[in-house]
Protein backbone atom coordinates (compact mmCIF):
# COMPACT_ATOMS: atom_id res chain seq x y z
CA UNK A 1 0.00 0.00 0.00
CA UNK A 2 1.27 3.61 -0.77
CA UNK A 3 2.84 5.42 1.89
CA UNK A 4 0.13 8.46 2.47
CA UNK A 5 2.92 10.90 3.82
CA UNK A 6 4.77 10.40 0.62
CA UNK A 7 5.02 11.98 -2.69
CA UNK A 8 6.25 10.79 -5.93
CA UNK A 9 9.77 11.43 -6.73
CA UNK A 10 11.28 10.20 -10.08
CA UNK A 11 10.91 6.58 -9.69
CA UNK A 12 10.65 6.36 -6.58
CA UNK A 13 8.34 8.35 -3.00
CA UNK A 14 9.91 10.18 -0.43
CA UNK A 15 8.30 10.89 2.30
CA UNK A 16 7.16 14.78 3.73
CA UNK A 17 9.31 13.28 6.87
CA UNK A 18 12.23 13.13 5.24
CA UNK A 19 11.90 16.47 3.12
CA UNK A 20 11.20 17.98 6.50
CA UNK A 21 14.59 16.49 7.82
CA UNK A 22 16.34 17.82 4.64
CA UNK A 23 15.48 21.07 4.85
CA UNK A 24 16.36 21.37 8.96
CA UNK A 25 19.89 19.78 7.70
CA UNK A 26 20.20 22.41 4.45
CA UNK A 27 18.96 25.45 6.53
CA UNK A 28 21.08 24.69 9.57
CA UNK A 29 24.33 23.32 7.71
CA UNK A 30 25.01 21.44 10.76
CA UNK A 31 23.50 17.72 11.16
CA UNK A 32 23.50 18.21 15.02
CA UNK A 33 21.69 21.59 15.41
CA UNK A 34 19.28 20.31 12.82
CA UNK A 35 18.54 17.34 14.72
CA UNK A 36 18.05 19.46 17.96
CA UNK A 37 15.28 21.70 15.74
CA UNK A 38 13.69 18.39 14.76
CA UNK A 39 13.75 17.06 18.53
CA UNK A 40 15.59 13.83 17.46
CA UNK A 41 18.99 12.43 17.69
CA UNK A 42 21.44 12.96 15.20
CA UNK A 43 22.38 9.25 14.25
CA UNK A 44 18.87 8.54 13.00
CA UNK A 45 18.81 11.47 11.28
CA UNK A 46 22.28 10.91 9.65
CA UNK A 47 21.33 7.68 8.18
CA UNK A 48 18.12 9.10 6.74
CA UNK A 49 19.84 11.60 4.83
CA UNK A 50 21.80 8.68 3.64
CA UNK A 51 18.85 7.10 2.29
CA UNK A 52 17.53 9.73 0.11
CA UNK A 53 20.94 10.21 -1.26
CA UNK A 54 20.56 6.69 -2.01
CA UNK A 55 17.11 6.68 -3.28
CA UNK A 56 17.71 9.88 -5.60
CA UNK A 57 21.67 8.24 -6.40
CA UNK A 58 22.70 11.89 -5.77
CA UNK A 59 25.19 13.67 -3.00
CA UNK A 60 22.86 15.91 -1.19
CA UNK A 61 25.55 17.34 1.21
CA UNK A 62 29.45 17.76 1.24
CA UNK A 63 30.64 17.22 4.21
CA UNK A 64 32.66 19.68 6.15
CA UNK A 65 35.07 20.05 9.04
CA UNK A 66 32.30 22.13 11.22
CA UNK A 67 28.92 21.07 9.48
CA UNK A 68 27.58 20.65 5.72
CA UNK A 69 27.03 22.62 2.73
CA UNK A 70 24.28 21.41 -0.21
CA UNK A 71 25.91 20.39 -3.35
CA UNK A 72 23.93 21.82 -6.37
CA UNK A 73 21.34 18.83 -6.42
CA UNK A 74 21.22 19.49 -2.78
CA UNK A 75 19.75 23.46 -3.41
CA UNK A 76 17.91 22.23 -6.33
CA UNK A 77 15.87 19.74 -3.87
CA UNK A 78 15.52 22.32 -1.00
CA UNK A 79 13.44 24.73 -3.40
CA UNK A 80 11.41 21.92 -4.46
CA UNK A 81 11.47 20.88 -0.87
CA UNK A 82 10.35 24.18 0.79
CA UNK A 83 7.62 24.07 -2.06
CA UNK A 84 6.12 21.10 -1.57
CA UNK A 85 5.76 21.34 2.39
CA UNK A 86 4.20 25.08 2.07
CA UNK A 87 1.64 23.00 -0.51
CA UNK A 88 1.58 20.23 1.58
CA UNK A 89 0.70 22.57 4.71
CA UNK A 90 -1.66 24.71 2.84
CA UNK A 91 -3.93 21.53 1.17
CA UNK A 92 -3.90 20.03 5.50
CA UNK A 93 -5.23 23.63 6.33
CA UNK A 94 -7.60 23.87 3.75
CA UNK A 95 -9.22 20.41 4.09
CA UNK A 96 -9.08 20.74 8.36
CA UNK A 97 -11.25 24.40 7.57
CA UNK A 98 -13.43 22.73 5.38
CA UNK A 99 -14.03 19.92 8.29
CA UNK A 100 -15.09 22.66 10.33
CA UNK A 101 -17.25 24.88 8.47
CA UNK A 102 -14.95 27.54 7.67
CA UNK A 103 -14.13 26.98 3.70
CA UNK A 104 -16.37 25.65 0.65
CA UNK A 105 -19.61 26.63 -0.97
CA UNK A 106 -22.88 27.80 0.22
CA UNK A 107 -25.78 27.99 -1.97
CA UNK A 108 -28.75 30.41 -0.58
CA UNK A 109 -31.85 30.94 -2.22
CA UNK A 110 -34.79 33.22 -0.87
CA UNK A 111 -38.01 34.57 -2.03
CA UNK A 112 -37.99 37.95 -3.62
CA UNK A 113 -39.98 39.62 -0.22
CA UNK A 114 -37.77 37.57 2.22
CA UNK A 115 -34.81 39.18 0.35
CA UNK A 116 -36.66 42.84 1.46
CA UNK A 117 -36.22 42.18 5.08
CA UNK A 118 -33.06 43.95 7.00
CA UNK A 119 -32.28 40.35 8.52
CA UNK A 120 -31.53 38.66 5.62
CA UNK A 121 -28.71 40.65 3.81
CA UNK A 122 -27.48 41.34 7.57
CA UNK A 123 -26.94 37.48 8.33
CA UNK A 124 -25.84 36.83 4.82
CA UNK A 125 -22.97 39.94 5.48
CA UNK A 126 -22.07 38.97 8.74
CA UNK A 127 -21.74 35.21 7.93
CA UNK A 128 -19.12 35.99 4.90
CA UNK A 129 -17.16 38.24 7.23
CA UNK A 130 -17.03 35.74 9.85
CA UNK A 131 -15.74 32.84 7.10
CA UNK A 132 -14.17 34.31 4.11
CA UNK A 133 -13.32 31.19 2.67
CA UNK A 134 -16.73 30.24 2.07
CA UNK A 135 -18.01 31.17 -1.13
CA UNK A 136 -21.24 32.54 -0.83
CA UNK A 137 -23.83 31.77 -4.31
CA UNK A 138 -27.40 33.55 -4.05
CA UNK A 139 -30.18 32.44 -5.77
CA UNK A 140 -33.78 34.13 -6.09
CA UNK A 141 -36.60 32.26 -6.74
CA UNK A 142 -40.23 31.20 -5.59
CA UNK A 143 -40.57 29.06 -3.01
CA UNK A 144 -41.66 25.88 -4.65
CA UNK A 145 -38.56 26.38 -7.07
CA UNK A 146 -36.44 26.45 -3.28
CA UNK A 147 -37.48 23.63 -2.37
CA UNK A 148 -36.96 21.64 -5.53
CA UNK A 149 -33.40 23.18 -5.43
CA UNK A 150 -32.81 22.15 -1.42
CA UNK A 151 -34.38 18.59 -2.35
CA UNK A 152 -31.88 18.10 -5.60
CA UNK A 153 -28.45 19.43 -3.81
CA UNK A 154 -28.26 22.97 -5.87
CA UNK A 155 -29.21 24.77 -2.59
CA UNK A 156 -28.16 24.34 1.03
CA UNK A 157 -30.13 26.93 2.17
CA UNK A 158 -33.35 29.05 1.59
CA UNK A 159 -35.34 32.05 3.54
CA UNK A 160 -38.62 31.42 2.22
CA UNK A 161 -42.41 32.67 3.23
CA UNK A 162 -44.08 29.45 3.47
CA UNK A 163 -43.63 26.50 5.77
CA UNK A 164 -43.69 24.30 3.44
CA UNK A 165 -45.02 21.18 5.84
CA UNK A 166 -44.53 18.15 4.36
CA UNK A 167 -41.61 17.99 2.51
CA UNK A 168 -39.38 15.15 3.06
CA UNK A 169 -35.99 15.63 4.55
CA UNK A 170 -36.09 19.69 5.08
CA UNK A 171 -35.63 21.31 8.31
CA UNK A 172 -37.87 24.46 8.39
CA UNK A 173 -36.84 26.95 11.17
CA UNK A 174 -38.98 29.70 11.92
CA UNK A 175 -36.64 33.09 12.53
CA UNK A 176 -39.30 36.03 12.69
CA UNK A 177 -42.29 37.87 12.38
CA UNK A 178 -43.38 41.03 10.57
CA UNK A 179 -47.39 43.22 10.88
CA UNK A 180 -48.02 42.97 7.80
CA UNK A 181 -49.77 46.26 6.09
CA UNK A 182 -52.43 47.45 3.96
CA UNK A 183 -50.97 48.62 0.39
CA UNK A 184 -53.09 51.33 -1.44
CA UNK A 185 -53.10 53.54 -4.35
CA UNK A 186 -52.18 56.95 -3.70
CA UNK A 187 -55.64 58.79 -3.61
CA UNK A 188 -57.44 56.05 -2.64
CA UNK A 189 -60.98 57.65 -0.29
CA UNK A 190 -59.96 55.16 2.26
CA UNK A 191 -56.65 57.24 3.21
CA UNK A 192 -58.63 59.99 3.86
CA UNK A 193 -60.93 58.18 6.31
CA UNK A 194 -57.85 56.91 8.32
CA UNK A 195 -54.64 58.65 7.66
CA UNK A 196 -52.84 56.60 10.20
CA UNK A 197 -54.06 53.08 11.11
CA UNK A 198 -57.33 51.16 9.02
CA UNK A 199 -59.49 48.82 10.63
CA UNK A 200 -59.58 45.08 8.40
CA UNK A 201 -62.97 45.58 8.33
CA UNK A 202 -62.85 48.88 6.50
CA UNK A 203 -61.25 46.78 3.26
CA UNK A 204 -64.56 44.48 3.29
CA UNK A 205 -65.45 46.56 0.35
CA UNK A 206 -62.37 46.36 -1.63
CA UNK A 207 -60.76 44.40 -4.81
CA UNK A 208 -57.64 42.23 -3.48
CA UNK A 209 -54.67 41.36 -5.52
CA UNK A 210 -52.81 38.74 -3.59
CA UNK A 211 -49.85 36.99 -3.95
CA UNK A 212 -50.56 33.60 -5.61
CA UNK A 213 -51.32 30.32 -3.65
CA UNK A 214 -48.48 28.39 -3.40
CA UNK A 215 -48.63 24.19 -2.70
CA UNK A 216 -48.92 24.65 0.55
CA UNK A 217 -50.21 27.40 3.79
CA UNK A 218 -48.71 30.49 2.71
CA UNK A 219 -49.57 34.27 3.07
CA UNK A 220 -52.35 33.90 0.87
CA UNK A 221 -54.08 31.58 3.18
CA UNK A 222 -52.81 33.92 6.48
CA UNK A 223 -54.81 36.88 4.80
CA UNK A 224 -57.98 34.92 3.88
CA UNK A 225 -58.81 33.96 7.09
CA UNK A 226 -57.80 37.10 8.93
CA UNK A 227 -60.21 38.66 6.56
CA UNK A 228 -62.59 35.84 7.10
CA UNK A 229 -62.12 36.35 11.34
CA UNK A 230 -62.73 40.14 10.63
CA UNK A 231 -66.22 39.33 9.16
CA UNK A 232 -65.97 39.26 5.29
CA UNK A 233 -64.81 37.23 2.48
CA UNK A 234 -61.91 39.18 0.29
CA UNK A 235 -62.96 39.82 -3.21
CA UNK A 236 -59.52 38.79 -4.87
CA UNK A 237 -59.32 40.32 -8.66
CA UNK A 238 -55.90 39.16 -9.27
CA UNK A 239 -53.30 37.45 -8.23
CA UNK A 240 -50.01 37.85 -9.02
CA UNK A 241 -46.65 35.23 -9.19
CA UNK A 242 -44.55 37.07 -6.73
CA UNK A 243 -45.22 39.99 -4.10
CA UNK A 244 -43.72 42.74 -5.84
CA UNK A 245 -45.92 42.16 -8.54
CA UNK A 246 -48.58 42.56 -6.42
CA UNK A 247 -47.61 45.80 -5.75
CA UNK A 248 -47.17 47.19 -9.05
CA UNK A 249 -50.67 45.86 -9.53
CA UNK A 250 -51.80 48.25 -6.59
CA UNK A 251 -50.06 50.95 -8.07
CA UNK A 252 -51.88 51.00 -11.36
CA UNK A 253 -55.06 51.42 -9.32
CA UNK A 254 -56.33 47.75 -10.02
CA UNK A 255 -57.11 46.88 -6.46
CA UNK A 256 -55.32 46.99 -3.00
CA UNK A 257 -53.34 44.52 -1.01
CA UNK A 258 -52.08 43.12 1.67
CA UNK A 259 -48.53 42.82 2.62
CA UNK A 260 -44.98 42.05 4.95
CA UNK A 261 -44.36 45.41 6.03
CA UNK A 262 -40.71 45.32 4.71
CA UNK A 263 -42.26 45.44 1.52
CA UNK A 264 -42.28 49.00 1.82
CA UNK A 265 -38.61 49.12 0.87
CA UNK A 266 -39.46 48.16 -2.81
CA UNK A 267 -39.99 51.88 -3.14
CA UNK A 268 -42.81 52.11 -5.88
CA UNK A 269 -44.14 55.62 -6.36
CA UNK A 270 -47.93 55.73 -6.15
CA UNK A 271 -48.46 53.06 -2.97
CA UNK A 272 -49.27 54.40 0.60
CA UNK A 273 -49.06 51.90 3.43
CA UNK A 274 -51.12 51.88 6.73
CA UNK A 275 -51.06 49.64 9.47
CA UNK A 276 -53.88 47.80 10.15
CA UNK A 277 -55.72 46.99 13.34
CA UNK A 278 -58.27 43.98 14.40
CA UNK A 279 -56.52 41.40 13.40
CA UNK A 280 -53.84 40.13 15.99
CA UNK A 281 -53.17 36.83 13.96
CA UNK A 282 -52.24 38.99 10.76
CA UNK A 283 -48.21 38.51 10.84
CA UNK A 284 -45.84 37.07 8.24
CA UNK A 285 -43.39 34.70 8.85
CA UNK A 286 -39.60 34.54 7.42
CA UNK A 287 -38.63 30.63 7.56
CA UNK A 288 -35.02 29.44 7.07
CA UNK A 289 -34.99 25.44 4.56
CA UNK A 290 -32.41 23.57 4.95
CA UNK A 291 -31.30 20.00 4.27
CA UNK A 292 -31.42 17.09 7.30
CA UNK A 293 -28.08 16.67 9.03
CA UNK A 294 -27.63 13.66 7.22
CA UNK A 295 -27.99 15.27 4.22
CA UNK A 296 -26.40 18.72 4.31
CA UNK A 297 -22.60 20.03 4.25
CA UNK A 298 -20.65 21.32 7.58
CA UNK A 299 -21.15 25.04 6.25
CA UNK A 300 -24.49 24.66 5.84
CA UNK A 301 -25.02 23.40 9.40
CA UNK A 302 -23.10 26.59 10.77
CA UNK A 303 -25.15 28.76 8.45
CA UNK A 304 -27.67 27.28 10.10
CA UNK A 305 -26.64 28.03 13.55
CA UNK A 306 -25.82 31.43 12.53
CA UNK A 307 -29.22 32.28 11.49
CA UNK A 308 -30.38 30.90 14.61
CA UNK A 309 -27.68 32.94 17.19
CA UNK A 310 -28.16 36.24 15.17
CA UNK A 311 -32.68 36.03 15.50
CA UNK A 312 -32.18 35.07 19.49
CA UNK A 313 -29.38 37.72 19.57
CA UNK A 314 -32.50 40.32 17.92
CA UNK A 315 -35.12 38.79 19.65
CA UNK A 316 -33.23 39.39 23.22
CA UNK A 317 -32.57 42.99 21.97
CA UNK A 318 -28.57 42.35 22.47
CA UNK A 319 -25.96 42.98 19.22
CA UNK A 320 -26.12 40.29 16.97
CA UNK A 321 -23.34 38.01 16.65
CA UNK A 322 -20.33 39.95 13.91
CA UNK A 323 -21.97 43.27 14.62
CA UNK A 324 -19.49 46.20 14.62
CA UNK A 325 -19.36 48.22 17.49
CA UNK A 326 -21.30 51.53 16.87
CA UNK A 327 -22.84 50.03 13.54
CA UNK A 328 -26.87 50.40 12.99
CA UNK A 329 -28.54 47.03 12.68
CA UNK A 330 -32.29 47.39 12.25
CA UNK A 331 -34.17 44.76 13.92
CA UNK A 332 -36.85 43.21 12.38
CA UNK A 333 -40.18 43.77 14.18
CA UNK A 334 -40.49 40.29 15.94
CA UNK A 335 -38.13 37.27 15.54
CA UNK A 336 -39.33 34.16 16.93
CA UNK A 337 -36.86 32.49 19.26
CA UNK A 338 -36.09 28.65 18.77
Amino acid sequence: MANANAIPFGYGMIELRSLRAFVAVAEEEHITRAAERLGMEQPPLSRLIRKMEAELGVLLFRRRPRGVRPTEAGRALLEEARAVLARAAAMEGAVRRAARGEQGRLAVGFTSSASLHPFVPSVLRAFRESFPGVAVVLEEAGTMELVDGLSHGSLDAAFVRTPVAGAPGLNVDPVLEEPMLAALPRGHPLLAKAPDSLPLAALAGEMFILYRRPAGPGLHDTIIAACRAAGFSPRVGQEAPRLPSTLSLVAAGLGISIVPASMRRVGLEGIAYLPLTGCPGLKAPILLATRGAADSSTVARRFRTAVSRRARAMHSGEPPPGAHPGGRTEAPAHTVPH
